[in-house]
């Protein structure tokens, strides 16, 4: 005979949880651990996309849940990408395409009803600290609590002496090396430090965990304990084709080429360091996380706790002469995407299929058996996280600036700038992006095939803010 335990717990293999069942006991809904990390690409060691990368926690992640090894962000740069995850709506139809536009002066969404307010509107109590939303634009109204507060939500960091450590003249931010500080005097350190209180705390309902850790974001000033962890004469640079722009249409060579940055890294000799520095920035992340995760594992609510873990987007070091994100390329819109779940995922599952961080919020709400959004313009991941492999037939979909926008299947990348100008790359045999394909007559009917995909709203730009 089936106990009632077993019995619940079959229910969450279904995409069920006893939160669903009339008369049950809030507590019994799944808790969610929600952890952002700002600027980080594949390097990280379950993906592979740098030799010798320490990442052990975010590795123990992956091996306990799904990891989605082919995720996407709505948006390459912070404010966009954030807003599609926390609204579940796409820049193109928000008009939120820059840092600089508040979600709330969006027409869209301005009344728009948030992921954690979804949450708390079903007696969830919804904390964060750190950077969940850009740092610029909090929405108090979307937390109970916040730390270090509702209208700061990310603590100050030490910084270098003089500046810029690395030479480079008039490039802001633009900056690496160490600063002889302990650990806890980071600001990533401190915002563990508080989801760890809260794990401890005794919760008298189901709680949203929202925990954004800023490193790998750019200045990448971080202990120096954790740059010896990566000797300069053991350094791996990405590889880079020379002339990898000349097949490239003008508006996306503009993009590549906004800042200069890679012309400045060669002509100032660092390279080397500025991949060292984001590798620390890396490292330093993942040990907060291994912290907040161990403090999960000794509390009461690991047995009933969804952990998703997430990047904004991606990064670039070089690659096609690039640097930052602020393109359509896969270094850019590729993120970090890892969901483990007590009653549903597989330990260990990897899943190729292309996603969107769009899909977070109907997930999440499934998984947790919430009420449906009609609004929300991503699927649920559900039937991937119950089988990696199973049929999915959607791309993901990255827009940059308005009427940009790239479509990312399993093989291909379609992008087509607003100007007509167009990219096809097949990751089949050019996993480098190097080959541009699109204008090859043979190419035709894969264009027009990816081209469905397009969105069909171009919203106008939302209200800026300059001092944004």
């Amino acid at each position: 005979m089936v106990n009632r335990r077993e019995f619940l717990s079959g229910l969450g293999g279904l995409g069920l949880t006893a939160a669903a069942l009339p008369g049950q006991r809030a507590e019994r809904r799944k808790n969610v651990l929600f952890i952002a990390i700002d600027d980080l690409n594949d390097w990280v060691g379950c993906l592979g996309g740098y030799p010798g990368v320490r990442t052990p926690n975010l590795d123990r992640l992956a091996e306990r849940g799904v990891l989605f090894t082919n995720a996407h962000c709505a948006a390459p740069l912070c404010n966009p990408s954030r807003v599609a995850v926390m609204t579940g709506i796409r820049p193109s139809t928000s008009g939120i395409y820059e840092n600089n536009q508040p979600m709330r002066q969006s027409p869209v969404l301005k009344n728009a009803v948030t992921l954690t307010q979804h949450f708390m509107q079903h007696g969830y109590r919804a904390v964060g600290g750190g950077k969940i939303y850009h740092l610029p634009f909090p929405d108090p109204e979307s937390w109970h609590e916040y730390f270090p507060s509702q209208r700061k939500n990310k603590p100050d960091d030490p910084v270098p002496p003089q500046r810029p450590v690395n030479g480079i003249p008039n490039t802001a931010h633009f900056d690496w090396g160490p600063v002889r500080v302990a650990d806890r005097e980071m600001g990533d350190y401190q915002v563990a430090d508080w989801a760890i209180s809260e794990l401890r705390k005794k919760h008298d309902k189901p709680f949203f965990l929202a925990c954004g850790f800023y490193r790998p974001h750019l200045p990448w000033y971080v202990p120096e304990k954790y740059l010896d962890m990566y000797p300069l004469d053991q350094i791996t640079l990405p590889k880079v084709k020379e002339d990898d722009l000349d097949d490239v249409p003008p508006v996306g060579r503009r993009m590549a080429l906004a800042n200069r940055d890679h012309e400045k890294v060669l002509r100032y000799n660092q390279w080397r360091k500025a991949v060292q520095g984001y590798l620390a920035s890396i490292t330093f992340a993942d040990e907060q996380v291994g912290r907040v995760l161990d403090a999960l594992d000794k509390s009461e609510y690991a047995s009933n706790t969804t952990v998703v873990l997430w990047s904004d987007h991606g990064w670039h070091l070089g690659e096609k002469l690039h640097w930052r994100k602020f393109a359509l390329w896969e270094e850019a819109t590729r993120n970090v995407l890892i969901v483990s779940s007590p009653d549903i995922t597989q330990p260990g599952g990897r899943c190729s299929r292309t996603v969107s961080l769009l899909d977070l919020y109907p997930t999440l709400v499934e998984l947790c058996g919430l009420s449906p959004r009609k609004e929300l313009e991503g699927t649920s991941l559900m039937p991937l996280l119950r089988n990696p492999k199973a049929p999915w037939g959607r791309p993901a979909v990255t827009t940059f600036r308005r009427g940009n926008h790239s479509i990312r299947t399993e093989r291909w990348r379609y992008t087509r700038y607003h100007d007509g100008g167009e990219e096809l790359y097949d990751h089949e045999t050019d996993p480098m992006e190097w080959s541009n394909l699109a204008a090859k007559p043979e190419m035709r009917s894969v264009k027009a095939e990816l081209a469905h995909w397009l969105p069909t709203t171009n919203a106008p730009d939302s209200a800026a803010r300059k001092s944004a």
